[in-house]
């Protein structure tokens, strides 16, 4: 069976991380999602849910799932990865791998809401660009005894930066996105999609794209997988998406109150 996880929205209202994500793992999920969202200006002018403002930081909220669990995989779906200094993301990154003996799977995104990348500092007309740089330098850090990086946004001379993370190179690159140009991305430095709200046929064609890309970049195309977001919790959908080329499922908890007994009944549709 494809593996199933699950994404829910953390908040000092939801059920305890640690608590939800030992019940995922005795349940058969194999991974557990969670998102960032870094703050949230209060005049915006694309209104977003005001939960999102809510939501508590991805990586903490993660180091504390994975000292409950064994074996579930842990997910950021996704964090902005320009908001950051990359030295010490690539930090916290590999210290969280290195605890939850290499369980963590770095999806990642830009931001779409200029209003909170410009408090962030992020160049929101070339986040892309940015997050890009950022991605190159921390591979860098993971890689290296001695590392150093020069781009644009960000530079820094040679500097030592442990713990490594306990993946080797180090934890995927999952990009979560549709822009355009995001299969050329993931082919040249990414490791997998994690694409929202899809139909089987987008799954299909960016299948055929990310093989024939990752070809064309002289990479094996079953190195980068597909992890699909938003499909119904029901075995028909699983398997048509299943069919489509997808390589994991991420099934959505909803509700603060009610997110245990939410993924309780998916669980029970879907195992």
């Amino acid at each position: 069976m494809i593996p199933l996880g699950i994404s829910f929205i953390p908040t000092q209202q939801s059920t305890d991380i640690a608590v939800l994500a030992k019940r995922a793992e005795d349940l058969g999920f194999d991974s557990i999602w969670v998102p960032e969202q870094h703050t949230l200006p209060v005049k915006v002018e694309k209104p977003v849910p005001r939960l999102w403002g809510d939501i508590v930081d991805p990586l903490i909220a993660l180091a504390r799932a994975s000292a409950a669990t064994t074996t579930l995989k842990l997910g950021t779906a996704v964090l902005v990865v320009p908001a950051r200094n990359p030295i010490t993301l690539a930090k916290e990154v590999a210290t969280l791998d290195m605890y939850s003996g290499g369980r963590f799977l770095f999806g990642i995104g830009v931001g779409g809401l200029r209003e909170e990348g410009e408090v962030l500092g992020v160049d929101f007309d070339h986040r892309w660009t940015q997050g890009k740089e950022s991605v190159e330098a921390m591979k860098e850090l993971w890689i290296k005894e001695e590392s150093e990086y020069h781009g644009r946004y960000f530079d820094f001379p040679p500097v030592y930066c442990f713990p490594k993370p306990e993946r080797k190179p180090y934890p995927p690159i999952i990009l979560g996105s549709t822009a355009p140009n995001a299969f050329k991305r993931i082919a040249a430095w990414g490791d997998g999609w994690l694409p929202m709200d899809i139909t089987t046929e987008e799954v299909a064609h960016g299948r055929s794209e990310l093989d024939r890309l990752a070809k064309a970049n002289g990479r094996d195309p079953r190195s980068i997988e597909i992890s699909v977001m938003g499909v119904p919790p029901d075995a028909e959908s699983i398997e048509r998406y299943t069919k489509a080329g997808a390589d994991r499922i991420v099934l959505g908890v909803g509700g603060q109150e009610d997110d245990m007994e939410s993924m309780e009944e998916v669980a029970s549709k879907v195992f």
